[in-house]
């Protein structure tokens, strides 16, 4: 059968490439594929279909026996109604500074999810039992929002990784104090790929209370899932979905992608390869005279100060975005389909800006 016409065009140029965010890239192929598969026929709407049912045995082969996932349309989407889920009305959530839900939501948590947010400034984006208690305390103190859980990312927004042993560490020592530990996980298999173990070796196994999932970073056309790891700790989840519009009508079409991504090796395939472009880039960029790298490369991400010059000529060459702009920093991200000449071209463009 031939394949149907559509008036849609090409309105860009697939060869131009960028490292500005994870999310430029596409989908990747079996994703697209695992669409087509997934369309035709009817199939019961709000996630009562045969996707959404089998992508559970798949979370709960990764994730545990209590593991139950609700597909979401986005990761903010997954963030504020996994911390709702786990917070009363007069709950704050203690999480690192640079935590995505602090600085990149646009106040999604506060003003969607009716949280507050207790923050912690960190070297490396990563939070300790230490840090924690600086906004640990006053549980009692009607004047003052209640700590009731503590939010971590793996990767971190700084391209760091949590070791296991570190985030048992704060699941012992929240849990405590009476609080739960929520993980954004929206880059969770570039840290999987990099520490090399399985992804419920720091989630479930030392005591991760909820997770988001991410899909899109990872080679997803959309969709991201909340992952309930222990049910005790939740409420209503299906209910909080719903009143966050987070509830997808035609959900087959989120799960079938989670399920393209997780049944085999896809996540981790493209994780290692973003992460292994990551540092490719580091190597090169370490040879460039002048150009300094912030952080350790972990994940997918490197983070560099550079003149501020240079960065506005060569982002007129490749989109990336400053990081902190006064202080001349800038991010660079991988993704599942960068490639080595891809890597190769812009350190070399990066020379000729830093020689001029």
């Amino acid at each position: 059968m031939n394949p149907p016409k559509t008036d849609a065009r090409r309105h860009h140029d697939p060869q131009v490439r960028g490292f500005a965010s994870d999310n430029y890239a596409g989908a990747h192929p079996e994703v697209l594929a695992a669409l087509a598969l997934a369309n035709g026929g009817h199939q019961v709407a709000y996630g009562e279909d045969d996707y959404t049912e089998h992508l559970q045995r798949i979370v709960r082969s990764h994730f545990g026996a209590t593991a139950e996932a609700f597909p979401v349309f986005n990761g903010t989407g997954a963030n504020v109604v996994a911390l709702q889920a786990v917070t009363d009305r007069w709950g704050a959530v203690i999480c690192a500074e640079s935590a995505h839900i602090n600085v990149d939501e646009g106040g999604a948590p506060e003003r969607m999810g009716g949280l507050k947010l207790l923050t912690v400034p960190t070297p490396d984006g990563k939070l300790t039992p230490e840090l924690i208690d600086r906004q640990a305390w006053g549980f009692e103190d009607e004047h003052r929002a209640m700590p009731q859980v503590v939010s971590i990312t793996q990767s971190t927004e700084l391209g760091t990784l949590y070791t296991p042993e570190e985030i048992r560490a704060i699941c012992e020592h929240a849990h405590a104090h009476g609080m739960k530990v929520h993980l954004d996980g929206s880059r969770i298999a570039n840290a999987a790929a990099s520490l090399d173990v399985p992804m419920r070796t720091f989630t479930n196994a030392v005591g991760v209370d909820i997770l988001s999932l991410g899909g899109t970073k990872n080679g997803a056309l959309f969709g991201e899932a909340v992952v309930v790891i222990n049910q005790d700790a939740v409420r209503q989840m299906k209910h909080l979905r719903k009143m966050s519009m987070q509830l997808a009508s035609k959900m087959r079409f989120v799960s079938v992608q989670l399920e393209a991504l997780l049944a085999k090796d896809l996540w981790l395939r493209n994780a290692r390869h973003a992460n292994e472009m990551a540092q490719r880039l580091a190597e090169g960029v370490r040879a460039v005279h002048g150009v300094e790298i912030l952080y350790p490369v972990q994940a997918n991400g490197v983070f560099a100060r550079l003149p501020h010059e240079v960065s506005e000529r060569l982002q007129k060459r490749f989109r990336f975005y400053f990081w902190d702009e006064a202080a001349g920093v800038v991010r660079w991200m991988c993704s599942f389909d960068t490639t080595e000449d891809d890597v190769d071209t812009f350190v070399a463009a990066l020379k000729e800006e830093m020689a001029r």
